[in-house]
């Protein structure tokens, strides 16, 4: 399954579905001075953020890439409420970690740490604040870090949900595991191979149970969760994990896609737990990707499939936000950056408010004069 290197929303990325297309040239790439930095938005919630990061390693079992590790090692992510407003700014990425994801996405317009100087919004290693509050995991897209989704996950930690974003070592370029140690992408050899993609979100999903059974039990911040409201949400191959975890373990209460080629079976008796499809025109019913025409069906409690105009594969990272710093162009007639980041906060936010604070929510119910942009499916995008 090796990716086609995509210009959409700008960005040059690895795409997570499967694709057989060559990889353009590198003339392909449309480029402009970068501008320095980026910044990422700032959170739209109440609290402050803070963020740490976990190694952890699963014993039970060996890396599923690695065939030389007897252990599944992780590096999770966390964002979280904080009383603590001041203090050193969490960096983006490391140095290295910057140059490996720009190298094998062969973005060659800026230097290679540029990534690692992008301005987040969460105080490294601050105490949390609070207490029971509902957990998000975040999974990110194949060959990507988690931390291309920092923007959605601080946005969510300001709003009060605990969020766990796992790094899944050997499917990205970089993953720094403990002791400064760099994994890179082992799966990338693989994605070729007949049912690729099942068998990563397959691992994913125990890689989820793993790091579940971690935060509520053996993490020394474990009175921070409600273990009774917990969510998982993934862009592309990381959205066909959320469906496969809520498959494999019911603690998952409830699930969201972004723009996701799913891979999971659900069983014939189906899912009844809440499921929210989000995504790019690709994802229209009966369009180019036909996998959540056939899970729609499947899908048996509180579901919403919303289609993106204008939004492309990476509209829901951080991806469009770093455009400038790498010297990249934005596609045309595509989201601005700054409006696809609103609008992935909001749909987000606005599902696990619903589904794990039991807020009402409007916006998904009916259209939005507010968000022109977003459409319900089946009905409103022309389909029965």
């Amino acid at each position: 399954m090796r990716q086609i290197l995509a210009t959409t929303a700008g960005l040059v990325v690895l795409a997570a579905s499967a694709c057989s297309a060559p990889t353009p040239p590198r003339s392909a790439v449309p480029s402009a001075t970068p501008t320095g930095p980026a910044t990422l938005p700032a959170p739209t919630g109440p609290h402050p953020v803070g963020t740490t990061t976990l190694h952890l390693t699963d014993t039970t079992r060996p890396d599923p890439w690695n065939l030389d590790a007897d252990t599944r090692e992780l590096k999770v992510t966390l964002w979280y409420p904080t009383g603590q407003r001041d203090g050193q700014r969490a960096p983006y990425m490391t140095p290295k970690e910057s140059e490996l994801l720009m190298k094998g996405s062969r973005i060659a317009n800026a230097p290679y740490d540029t990534l690692s100087k992008t301005r987040t919004n969460a105080v490294k290693d601050a105490d949390p604040a609070g207490k029971r509050l509902p957990l998000v995991v975040l999974s990110p897209g194949f060959t990507k870090p988690v931390s291309t989704l920092t923007s959605l996950a601080e946005d969510l930690a300001s709003r009060g949900y605990v969020v766990a974003g796992i790094d899944h070592a050997y499917e990205s370029y970089a993953t720094t595991l403990s002791g400064g140690r760099i994994a890179e992408c082992i799966a990338c050899d693989s994605d070729s191979d007949p049912g690729f993609g099942t068998g990563l979100v397959q691992g994913r999903a125990a890689d989820v149970s793993f790091v579940l059974d971690r935060l509520t039990t053996g993490w020394k911040h474990s009175g921070l969760i409600d273990r009774t409201r917990i969510a998982m949400a993934g862009q592309s191959i990381g959205g066909a994990s959320a469906m496969a975890a809520m498959v494999k373990d019911s603690r998952v209460r409830a699930g969201i896609d972004m723009d996701g080629t799913t891979y999971a079976r659900i069983p014939k008796s189906g899912l009844s737990r809440p499921f929210l499809f989000i995504g790019s025109p690709q994802h229209v019913p009966g369009g180019r990707d036909t996998s959540w025409d056939r899970d729609w069906k499947l899908l048996t409690g509180w579901k919403r499939w919303l289609v993106m105009s204008g939004a492309e594969h990476q509209s829901f990272t951080d991806g469009p936000l770093l455009l400038g710093a790498l010297g990249i162009k934005p596609s045309i007639n595509t989201l601005p950056a700054t409006r696809a980041a609103e609008l992935t906060r909001t749909y987000v936010a606005a599902f696990l408010d619903r589904h794990l604070k039991s807020q009402r929510q409007p916006i998904l119910d009916e259209p939005s004069s507010r968000h022109p942009e977003v459409k319900s499916c089946p009905a409103a995008c022309g389909q029965s």
